[in-house]
């Protein structure tokens, strides 16, 4: 199995074996259900800035120009999740896994609450786009925070031959979280007129976010730190004691090629997700004129799909390796950019759901084994740090910026085929990417 040996000549630790079988269950569903509430937090803020916040806190002379400013606002969440990568990685790494994921819930609770509660543009003018940007960027580094923590508590507790498949309860926090904000946005809609859905009806999917506080006291009190992380907590004590390190700058200085290396591999997934689920929506309502109800209802079932693609994906990267598995779906999202887009331009409800389902089932491909990979290319006591810096550049070059991009590349050339290329592109950055990857783990 070609899995990826770690940055530091060392190969990866045996995964522990001796946890009792209940309380690894029971680590790995708290970590699944923390990320599925973070995400979901996360992703309500996508599609309202699809479908309304242009309008309540952008006023401007056209659609085109609040919605650009919606999704600016949108990427300025993902500027800010390397911070809460770069922080809690280097906390995580030294503290342990769980407070800082703890931390990030509590972070991402109050945030959403406050973007739902937050008065508009026409209530107290310019002070509220400003407080939405700083909301923004408390989500960004929340989410930022999180995914290394969530990722590392299910990982490090895996038993031997199944850290693909336990590091997929945490992909899976995605498609749940964008399934349960696809549907509570939808009940919203179908319970207020479209005057009270714009007045209030938009605010009820953010305030639900509340609740993920309550998850982030049961983590704190019924959660036990990884073994891997004490055992690596030893190992940094005895180190600390003749001479001064820090995870962090180990990685910047010794590792930084294979975090960019891991970025460039990861950008494409995470650019295709968030034009699929954030700027699909926009395009589809305001260009193509598609009922909004419908296509959050094709967005939320084609998300059902990837309940069981991501995990099968990541027990198959079990047997037959992270790079095989991972590598034919960045290059099946490129192989599918075009017809994607061929499809969605038909403006029907049918093709919309399979050009969007097949894209799903290779993102679902790539990401189903990508929380293992990456905890592989890391030694425990830098793993945090390394690959939440991975993760979040990729989210940074991709996912962040793909709605605005796209909106841009419509804008200047009148063609969705100018962002199947962006999607090409990134995709020839990935395969790049995963064969350095492939090459550094043959030579080692």
């Amino acid at each position: 199995m070609d899995t990826f040996p770690s940055a530091h000549d060392t190969p990866a630790p045996t995964p522990v074996t001796d946890r009792p079988t209940d309380n690894r269950r029971r680590v790995a569903g708290a970590a699944a259900l923390a990320s599925a509430v973070e995400w979901y937090d996360y992703f309500v803020f996508g599609i309202a800035a699809a479908l309304v916040l242009g309008d309540l806190y952008f006023p401007a002379g056209s659609p085109t120009a609040g919605v650009l400013a919606s999704f600016a606002t949108f990427a300025v969440g993902f500027l800010a999740r390397p911070l809460g990568g770069i922080v809690a990685g280097h906390l995580g790494d030294r503290r342990g896994r769980k407070p800082m994921l703890v931390l990030a819930l509590t972070l991402m609770g109050l945030a959403t609450t406050g973007i739902g509660l937050l008065p508009t543009y026409d209530t107290i003018g310019v002070a509220a786009p400003l407080l939405l940007v700083a909301l923004r960027v408390l989500q960004g580094i929340a989410v930022g925070a999180q995914w290394g923590g969530a990722m590392l508590l299910a990982t490090e507790y895996a038993p031997e031959g199944k850290r693909g498949l336990y590091g997929s309860v945490v992909q899976l926090g995605v498609p749940i979280g964008v399934v349960t904000a696809n549907s509570v946005f939808l009940l919203a809609g179908a319970f207020t007129s479209e005057s009270a859905f714009a007045a209030w009806g938009w605010r009820v999917p953010f305030v639900v976010g509340v609740f993920v506080l309550a998850l982030a006291w049961y983590i704190h009190t019924r959660v036990e730190e990884t073994p891997e992380f004490r055992r690596a907590e030893r190992a940094l004590a005895e180190r600390e004691r003749s001479e001064t390190s820090s995870p962090l700058r180990t990685v910047l200085r010794h590792h930084l090629g294979t975090v960019l290396l891991a970025g460039g591999s990861f950008a494409v997934n995470t650019a295709t997700f968030y034009i699929i689920i954030t700027g699909v929506l926009d395009y589809t309502t305001r260009e193509l004129g598609m009922e909004r109800g419908a296509v959050l209802t094709v967005s939320l079932c084609v998300s059902l799909t990837q309940l069981v693609l991501i995990p099968a994906s990541a027990a198959l990267s079990d047997r037959l390796g992270r790079i095989r598995v991972y590598a034919f779906g960045a290059a099946g999202i490129a192989l599918w950019a075009v017809p994607l887009f061929l499809l969605i331009d038909t403006g029907s409800l049918l093709w919309l759901a399979v050009g969007t389902f097949v894209a799903s089932c290779f993102l679902s491909i790539m990401y189903g084994p990508q929380a293992a990979l990456f905890a592989e290319l890391f030694t425990p006591e830098m793993r945090y740090t390394g690959a939440s810096l991975g993760y979040q550049i990729a989210a940074v070059g991709g996912g962040g910026l793909a709605p605005f991009v796209m909106v841009l590349l419509l804008e200047a050339t009148g063609t969705s085929m100018a962002v199947s290329g962006y999607v090409i592109a990134l995709s020839v950055v990935a395969l790049a990417s995963i064969k350095v990857l492939a090459d550094r783990a043959l030579s080692r």
